[in-house]
């Protein structure tokens, strides 16, 4: 398994090579995936911006999250983390996005989302792509968890890519 900074070094080199630019829609990491990506000296050739979308005020006014998605699915699920990716790429000079929605905890889990849950959204060229994972462990470790299978995420999607 790769640390978080190797992560980054070939997420950077992944689209440095392709010439691409990437953007970040965060709710329950409140900005750790962007600040992992521009913890890398030289990030602006690759890192385009980052969008901390934790109220649902935030994700309907920022990525364009229609309201209704949030009210009938809840801000943590598939639909939600879709729209989220998607509006980051259609809100930025970018061609790929990552967007995690999820309970960190440790309060505001329920028997169908669990503290540890998580959607994430990839944005591609290729069309967008979500999935669901449930990590165990505190809040900080749910964090680092979901920022590590974001960017791993993101990095095998590039690398398979056209």
């Amino acid at each position: 398994m790769s640390t978080i900074p190797e992560l980054v070094a070939a997420l950077a080199d992944a689209l440095r090579a392709r010439g691409q630019m990437m953007a970040t829609a965060e709710s329950c990491t409140g900005g750790l995936i962007a600040g992992a990506c521009t913890e890398l000296s030289g990030s602006s050739d690759w890192f385009e911006r980052g969008f901390v979308t934790y109220s649902n005020a935030a994700k309907s006014e920022l990525l364009g999250v229609p309201a209704v998605l949030i009210h009938d699915h809840g801000a943590v699920s598939e639909a939600v983390a879709r729209a989220m990716a998607t509006g980051a790429v259609a809100n930025a000079h970018a061609h790929w996005s990552v967007a995690v929605t999820g309970i960190a905890g440790p309060t505001g889990g329920s028997a169908d989302k669990p503290v540890g849950t998580v959607w994430f959204g990839w944005a591609t060229p290729e069309g967008v792509f979500t999935e669901r994972q449930r990590f165990d462990g505190d809040r900080a470790a749910v964090r680092q968890a979901t920022v590590a299978h974001a960017l791993t995420g993101l990095l095998k999607r590039i690398a398979s890519a056209g």
